[in-house]
């Protein structure tokens, strides 16, 4: 017997369990836009709950999708977020993405970017694609693995 649950309702119940959990003054707000769930927390001093570079959010956004598919395949993407943290994030990692790329180009060398997790990497091959001047590829295992950027190659 298959049950069927609202997903909206289970990431709200677990951000709230764990925002009272941690002591956090935070407003919890769960929204649908198309195949993505997006739960967020709103507030004053949610590092504890974002964790060093996203690690805290990261393993909650991990632990949703667990709860909500419990195992099984899904068209449906769960995201976590709090305080706009993942906007930041993103645009922080397509600065650093620039930066290697111009270094790369001026140097006519690879340079290795610290060590991130997939869908960080991800979001870096996207954005350095569309510039069409520099490759990139992912080296080493989880949980150090990491992007390089080199100069593309010339026919």
């Amino acid at each position: 017997m298959s049950v069927e649950v609202d997903v909206e309702d289970v990431i709200e119940e677990l951000l709230e369990t764990l925002s009272d959990a941690l002591g956090l003054d935070a407003e919890v707000d769960v929204r649908r836009e198309g195949d993505t769930v997006t739960g967020t927390l709103i507030g004053d001093d949610l590092g504890l709950f974002i964790g060093r570079h996203g690690q805290t959010i990261d393993a909650v956004q991990h632990l949703a999708q667990r709860i909500v598919f419990r195992g099984r395949p899904s068209e449906l993407r769960i995201v976590i977020d709090a305080a706009g943290y993942r906007d930041r994030r993103a645009g922080a990692l397509r600065r650093l993405a620039d930066e290697a790329a111009e270094e790369a180009l001026r140097y006519e060398r690879p340079v290795a970017l610290d060590a991130m997790v997939a869908s960080e990497r991800k979001l870096v091959h996207e954005h350095l694609r569309e510039r069409g001047d520099v490759d990139t590829h992912s080296e080493g295992d989880e949980p150090d693995r990491h992007l390089v950027v080199s100069p593309a190659e010339r026919d």
